[in-house]
């Protein structure tokens, strides 16, 4: 006779019975410590670790969310590039690499818009998504870059930029590195208009997006940890066959050696962008209350 199944199974029938159908995500694992954090809790930490402070990757939907006003925003078309120019092979089609990308994501490139009001004021915010082929900067996350900086021009707004991004995208080769210096010219127009831009830094931002649209803002402010170069730390450390100091690349680092602006938690980056955005515009008199 199994004891188990006469006395104790009926008391847990149904969860067995469920387990088969039971959503595997309710947990989601901390990158950085390991704590278990239930799904709902770190929705509404905004995907921060309430343990260790990790600030885990967002996705673009996700980054809107937490910066428009209630979260309300229109997503803006992005522009039709040639696919895959070079006819470029690694291990896989670079199209085979795009469609899993896609099918991952849900969305057309690792760079998307967003429209609607931040601390009241519309604003046009473009956010790189680092799953998507690793944020990596092609020619569709180039164009789609500009065409957010023509957008605010059109709607005489300010710009922001959420970057994260692993460098050039290398199945493009020549025509990811164009993307650099097009994307500048852009930034030029924003300045020579008198338009806000800011940069949002988050982990990592490296390579093509660094040298170029990344450290070209108004002000530059970077989420706790983040890493931020050009060439990765490892990179460095062999080139140069020098120990680095402890940190270096990441957001305190760099605050404290001048390349970045400020450090802002993620519970805090909306109403500080709110804050700056009415700073640059001589609108203070409207700006959120800081003690909201």
């Amino acid at each position: 006779m199994n004891w188990i199944k006469n006395f104790v199974r009926p008391k847990f029938e149904r969860v067995f019975r469920n387990k088969d159908n039971a959503p595997d995500d309710l947990w989601v694992n901390c990158t950085a410590c390991g704590e278990m954090i239930f799904h709902r809790d770190i929705e509404h930490l905004a995907k921060v670790c309430p343990g260790c402070d990790h600030h885990m990757r967002l996705t673009s939907a996700e980054r809107f969310a937490q910066l428009f006003d209630n979260g309300d925003y229109k997503t803006i078309e992005t522009p039709d590039v040639p696919i895959d120019p070079l006819k470029f092979r690694d291990q896989k089609k670079y199209t085979d690499r795009l469609k899993e990308a896609r099918n991952k994501t849900g969305e057309k490139d690792a760079v998307c818009i967003g429209v609607g009001k931040l601390a009241g004021v519309e604003t046009v915010i473009v956010v790189q998504d680092f799953s998507f082929m690793g944020g990596s900067l092609g020619m569709a996350a180039g164009e789609t870059v500009m065409r957010g900086g023509e957008l605010a021009l059109e709607k005489n707004a300010p710009f922001i930029v959420v970057a994260a991004a692993g460098g050039a995208r290398m199945q493009e080769g020549i025509l990811s590195l164009m993307q650099l210096p097009r994307t500048t010219v852009i930034v030029q127009k924003l300045r020579d208009r008198g338009l806000p831009y800011i940069v949002i830094l988050t982990d990592p931002t490296t390579g093509g997006v660094t040298a170029s649209y990344g450290m070209l803002g108004d002000i530059h402010i970077a989420e706790p940890g983040a890493l931020i170069g050009f060439a990765g730390p490892r990179v460095i450390q062999d080139t140069i066959n020098e120990k680095l100091p402890e940190g270096f690349q990441r957001a305190e680092y760099l605050l404290e050696h001048g390349m970045i602006d400020m450090v802002v938690h993620r519970h805090h980056l909306a109403k500080t962008c709110g804050q700056l955005i009415h700073l640059l515009t001589g609108n203070m008199a409207s700006a959120p209350n800081p003690a909201t």
